[in-house]
């Protein structure tokens, strides 16, 4: 096991993300904040879904995602119908033009990376890759916030 002071600043270093977050952020167009986003990377990953199950995979509100959602909707990116199995629920699917929107999306996204980490090998954003999927699965589902260790007080 790593030594605490690495653990220090790996925590440190996660904090630090927000500005890479950000920064991906302001790629965005002006019409699809990354709410917007979020939701439309969601049914393109994931395919049709009632807004229940966004709401889960977003790890938000239900009131959250419907505000996501309408902003979408709105656009034209997605679309809304009743589910046959239960006539209360909405399944949501993304349309031609939200495929469109997240294809232009994606490819903002890789230019900037590409962009930004041009002095960095195949072999280090491969690493980088592996390392931050292994980091995710060593969390897993933090939706459920399941095998969460009890707060020691002490802060990182």
């Amino acid at each position: 096991m790593a030594e605490r002071s690495q653990f220090e600043e790996l925590a440190r270093q996660l904090n630090a993300i927000g500005a890479v977050k950000r920064g991906l952020a302001r790629i965005l167009p002006p019409e699809c904040p990354t709410g917007s986003a979020a939701v439309l990377s969601l049914l393109g990953q994931h395919g049709e879904m009632r807004m229940s199950r966004l709401a889960e995979l977003l790890a938000v509100d239900m009131s959250v995602t419907s505000r996501h959602v309408a902003h979408v909707a709105e656009r034209g990116w997605i679309e809304r119908s009743a589910d046959p199995d239960d006539k209360r629920s909405r399944i949501l699917r993304l349309t031609a033009a939200g495929a469109d929107m997240l294809d232009d999306l994606a490819e903002r996204h890789i230019a900037t990376l590409a962009r930004t980490l041009s002095d960095w090998s195949d072999d280090e954003v491969g690493q980088l890759n592996t390392l931050l999927a292994r980091l995710r699965s060593s969390f897993g589902d933090c939706r459920t916030w399941a095998g969460r260790p009890e707060h020691t007080g002490t802060p990182v």
